[in-house]
């Protein structure tokens, strides 16, 4: 008798984006991540930035085989013949420095340009240096890290209650996002201010991360696409052959391929 579980084919796709991994926390779903890159396949892997957590493995070290899986998982990726292209964010800038180099078949860069199957070209970048408090003011960034960790660690100790009660998955920080009406603006103004550097560089879209909000939408007859995070959302930007892209989410993602 065969109990052998049937393994389900990679799921093939032209490109794939992520970014806001943040490896180093123990909020981040590694294991969730690994499985999507063991389960996908594509010609070009972008990632977009906060791969790793500097700023949080500097100040309190985490890090596990997941992390670890992770990383030869990408290095695998590339070893098999896949363009990898990192774009470092402001939690991995030290890579920043690293611009133009190759490391293990990943290619280093600040920013890059994508074109599409259907010859639509997409600006890609982290997204950091469009957030004031980033760029000018760096102590009360590091605060807002903290105090989102701070969150992320409430939220896993509220869903362990809700989970023996019988409920779903709740985010605070996510409510949080939806209402509170100056998060609300500031998210509006970064993607305007965004979709406003793609225009400066002529191309159709542009493709980016930092804010943890996955989005698809048109501003200003510009495609804006926010991959989200592999946090709370675990949400990808891939592009199909035939240029058309989509936000996947893990979780169906998951579901679809019977995992």
């Amino acid at each position: 008798m065969n109990t052998r579980k049937n393994i389900p084919s990679p799921k093939v796709f032209r490109a794939i984006w992520i970014s806001d991994v943040h490896l180093g926390i123990p909020a981040a779903k590694s294991k969730a991540l690994l499985q999507f890159l063991k389960n996908t396949r594509s010609e070009y892997l972008y990632l977009v930035g906060d791969i790793i957590d500097i700023w949080e493995v500097r100040k309190r070290p985490y890090w596990t085989s997941d992390e670890n899986n992770v990383i030869r998982q990408i290095l695998k990726i590339a070893d098999l013949g896949t363009k990898v292209v990192f774009i470092p964010g402001n939690h991995d800038e030290f890579f920043r420095k690293f611009e133009g180099q190759d490391y293990g078949g990943i290619n280093v860069q600040l920013n890059a340009i994508h074109e599409t199957a259907d010859g639509r070209k997409f600006l890609m970048i982290h997204g950091d240096e469009f957030d004031g408090v980033i760029k000018h003011i760096k102590p009360l960034a590091y605060l807002g890290s903290w105090s989102y960790t701070q969150l992320l660690f409430l939220t896993q100790k509220l869903n362990i209650i809700r989970r023996k009660a019988g409920f779903s998955y709740w985010s605070l920080s996510k409510f949080l996002k939806q209402k509170v009406k100056d998060t609300v603006k500031y998210i509006s103004g970064y993607e305007r201010a965004v979709a406003s550097k793609a225009k400066e560089y002529g191309v159709e879209g542009v493709i980016c991360g930092h804010i943890h909000t996955p989005e698809m939408t048109e501003i200003d007859e510009i495609t804006y696409c926010n991959l989200g995070d592999w946090v709370e959302s675990c949400t990808a930007l891939v592009e199909h052959k035939n240029g058309k892209l989509e936000i996947l989410i893990w979780e169906e993602f998951a579901k679809d391929l019977g995992l």
